[in-house]
């Protein structure tokens, strides 16, 4: 069963710093592209950001656009999210997500994502 394994979450003061990484557990599959999604208690898992493999092409949610910094690192089957001037509305389970095809004008809908991890906490506090 592929897996998708995140780490990096963490408590941190407002304007700090964190990087999250994603990374494949047991069977790997062929995917196109990877997502970042956060899920806030109380409302739904929100897209953050997301990276094709191939290119390198990256999407952001305005929310975090010019704070967050997705990557990947091609030889580790690797996802980095770097997130710097952390704010108290970024407190969340962060998710990190693999699909296997991919259309710039669905990459913000979670149901189009074929794999999951079990997500890691970020909580910022104010």
């Amino acid at each position: 069963q592929v897996q998708l394994v995140e780490s990096g979450g963490g408590l941190v003061q407002a304007g700090g710093s964190l990087r999250l990484t994603c990374a494949p557990s047991g069977r790997t599959f062929s995917s196109f592209a990877m997502g970042w999604f956060r899920q806030a208690p109380g409302k739904e898992r929100e897209f953050v950001a997301a990276i094709i493999w191939g290119g390198g092409s990256t999407y952001y949610a305005d929310s975090v656009k010019g704070r967050f910094t997705v990557s990947r690192d091609n030889a580790k089957n690797t996802v980095y999210l770097q997130m710097n001037s952390l704010k108290a509305e970024d407190t969340a389970i962060y998710y990190c997500a693999a699909r296997r095809r991919f259309s710039p004008l669905t990459v913000r809908r979670r149901e189009e994502y074929d794999a999951w991890g079990q997500g890691t906490q970020v909580t910022v506090s104010s």
